[in-house]
């Protein structure tokens, strides 16, 4: 046991180390949660991170299914021994949580907890946020498992300082970021806009008198407008997406992909594996090939279900999204924005694949090593 608890709690040690690394807080309180669950042999476990608005701006949990969860509904707010954890500081360890006063209540289809060992997560007396176990398989929760869950709790806190220094970093890196693309637009795409416009008034005012100028600076027009859009895209496919280092490639796609469960009529769904770390160059590609065929299969491909999975094969990230819409010829696809897509999963090293016969649907697929 003693071998075992070593592996497990280097695992959580390597995990906060990984924030460093572009891993999300998210995906490192996962690893904590799930870690802290198994060691102790509980049925559940959670970690949640107080936001300003009275419920939590992180919440992770294990021993939950998403069908669970869609029945319980939203996430919980800060009342409760949750709130009263919040406030006082202090570890809490019950055989029976529903005996305790500061109990409140449960939603309908919440799981019934008995036992339950709750510590604070705490950054020099301030209360960063709360990890608890309840439901101990073998009988209840000992002073032995409340030590362990404290050091949980210690690297927890770690992997949050962590993720604030390196939202900092961030907000500096974006301030940057944005006086780059102010340099870009002005110096590329402004100028073109200016000849544009000139060109456009010069093709204006020989309309009517010389016809063949005037259609040759209209001619001039079209090309500056394509090269000034190109211009403008190649800036804004540089811009990394804010969600990524909040929320990491899987729970970002996740999000994009429920988002369009709710507003569209075709059902989507979403599944991934434990994933490797990616570059920041390589989780843009992925995220942006998805997005792109999301939208192939909503606009193109009359679609009633679309699949997105993240998996790791072969000691690499894989994405395919599958969808059972018209597909259509190989080699006629030229306007669904192949070349651009093909064009990502290359520029990181990796490779993709579309496989399509007309009314068998479409499914592409993207490789990128670990």
């Amino acid at each position: 046991m003693t071998a075992e608890r070593d592996e497990i709690l280097q695992a959580v040690s390597s995990a906060v180390l990984a924030v460093t690394r572009h891993l999300s807080v998210r995906e490192v309180l996962q690893v904590i949660v799930r870690s802290a669950r198994r060691l102790l042999d509980a049925r559940y476990a959670a970690l949640g991170v107080p936001d300003e608005d009275g419920s939590f701006a992180e919440f992770v949990a294990e021993g939950i299914t998403d069908k669970q969860w869609e029945a319980i509904g939203p996430l919980p707010r800060q009342h409760g021994m949750l709130g009263a954890m919040l406030r006082e500081g202090a570890p809490v360890r019950l055989a029976d949580l529903r005996a305790d006063p500061r109990f409140e209540y449960w939603p309908q289809a919440h799981p019934v907890m008995k036992d339950f060992l709750g510590v604070p997560i705490t950054d020099g007396g301030e209360v960063l946020g709360i990890i608890f176990l309840a439901n101990k398989r073998a009988g209840g929760f000992t002073e032995a498992d409340q030590d362990l869950l404290q050091v949980f709790a210690a690297h927890a806190a770690m992997a949050l300082a962590n993720a604030r220094l390196y939202e900092r970093s961030r907000e500096l890196a974006m301030l940057e970021e944005r006086n780059r693309v102010a340099r870009e637009l002005h110096d590329a795409v402004t100028q073109k806009l200016f000849s544009l416009r000139l060109s456009a008034q010069a093709a204006g005012a020989m309309l009517k008198s010389e016809p063949d100028r005037a259609a040759a600076e209209l001619e001039r027009v079209q090309r500056l407008a394509g090269e000034a859009l190109g211009e403008l895209r190649a800036v804004i496919v540089e811009l990394r997406p804010a969600e990524l280092d909040r929320h990491g490639l899987a729970e970002t796609l996740r999000k994009h992909v429920r988002m369009l469960d709710r507003l569209h009529p075709a059902r989507f769904a979403f599944e991934a594996d434990e994933l490797p770390p990616l570059d920041s160059a390589a989780e843009v590609a992925v995220l942006r090939v998805a997005q792109e065929a999301l939208h192939n299969a909503l606009r193109h491909a009359e679609a009633a279900r679309v699949t997105v999975r993240l998996s790791y094969e072969g000691g690499g990230l894989v994405l395919t999204v599958e969808d059972d819409g018209t597909g259509f010829e190989q080699g006629a696809s030229r306007g669904l924005g192949l070349i651009s897509m093909k064009d990502r999963a290359e520029s990181v090293g990796g490779r993709m694949t579309v496989s399509s016969a007309p009314g068998k649907g479409t499914t592409v697929r993207m490789e990128v090593c670990g």
